[in-house]
């Protein structure tokens, strides 16, 4: 049995859902059973604007190993990005 995991954090950026585009300002990151993907257990993500309702949430679940693919990838993509001299400091 496993026991929902959850961490917020805040960020800054955009998510389109179904009435367009809105600013996102919290991620929402458990471990949980999912919903819809199927799996017992998945990493699941809100992308939010609680100020907004519930119509500015964008949601995915993940499982254990593309989980891990997509934070080893996004960690690539910002060290080439800071090697090319492209992130500002």
């Amino acid at each position: 049995m496993c026991t929902m995991i959850v961490e917020k954090v805040k960020i800054n950026g955009s998510g389109k859902g179904k009435s367009g585009w809105f600013t996102l300002e919290q991620a929402n990151v458990s471990y949980d059973h999912p919903f819809n993907a199927p799996y017992e257990h998945a990493l699941n993500i809100d992308f939010v604007n609680e100020a907004q309702g519930p119509s500015a949430r964008v949601a995915v679940e993940l499982s254990e190993s593309a989980a891990r693919e997509l934070a080893r990838t996004i960690l690539a993509v910002l060290d080439q990005a800071e090697a090319g001299g492209h992130l500002a400091k």
